[in-house]
């Protein structure tokens, strides 16, 4: 048993590191603030353990053998992607078009725990490939003879902890550099990269059969 829980938490480990929307929107959050961003964190991995127990159940096969569902889904999580780099984008160019310089402290909108909170849920959850992973990636570590309904229900409540510590250092790293990323120049180039490499997703998301 404590061989396979090493091995699942590796495979965890390898998951966190793989970029995704996930990972950008969670750096981004936490330029707003230390707790915006574990908020997002929260609200990621709240989705992480959804699709979890939704997998649990069997329910993710019905996605995946429908291909009107997945489509669906599709293109609601291409729509939320894109919505929000726009806003990353259009923020950076108010910003660019305002009097702060470059040296100058950027201004950082107040944002409700919800809503930092809901950044997080709604890129998760309106992802279907997190989707049908979670039904392909943890029935791989029930072990021989466990009743597979809890056992996965489990597994995935210790991957939505884990990855809370795991993002919880990229939460952590941003807020220690934070005097030199609230630099108005640098700020608006981070807010540029982060709107764009979202809409690149998006747009990924929708085109992709």
């Amino acid at each position: 048993m404590l061989s396979t829980l090493m091995a699942f938490l590796g495979a965890c480990t390898l998951i966190a590191a793989s970029p995704g929307p996930g990972t950008v929107l969670i750096i981004k959050q936490s330029l707003q603030s230390k707790r915006s961003g574990f908020l997002t964190v929260l609200g990621n991995e709240t989705g992480v353990f959804i699709w979890s127990v939704v997998a649990a159940f069997g329910l993710t096969a019905l996605l995946a053998a429908s291909q009107v569902a997945y489509d669906v889904m599709r293109m609601v999580g291409a729509i939320v992607l894109v919505t929000f780099g726009v806003q990353a984008l259009r923020q950076a160019r108010r910003k660019k078009a305002g009097e702060a310089g470059a040296g100058e402290a950027w201004e950082v909108p107040k944002r409700s725990d919800w809503a930092s909170y809901r950044v997080g849920l709604l890129s998760n959850i309106a992802n279907p490939k997190a989707a049908i992973f979670a039904i392909s990636f943890l029935p791989q570590f029930v072990p021989a003879g466990a009743p597979e309904l809890p056992t996965m229900v489990l597994l995935g409540a210790i991957w939505a902890v884990y990855e809370v510590g795991y993002y919880g250092l990229y939460v952590w790293f941003v807020s220690r550099m934070k005097t030199f990323l609230s630099r108005a120049g640098v700020r608006r180039r981070l807010e540029q990269i982060s709107g764009g490499v979202l809409v690149a997703l998006g747009a990924r998301m929708a085109l992709e059969s």
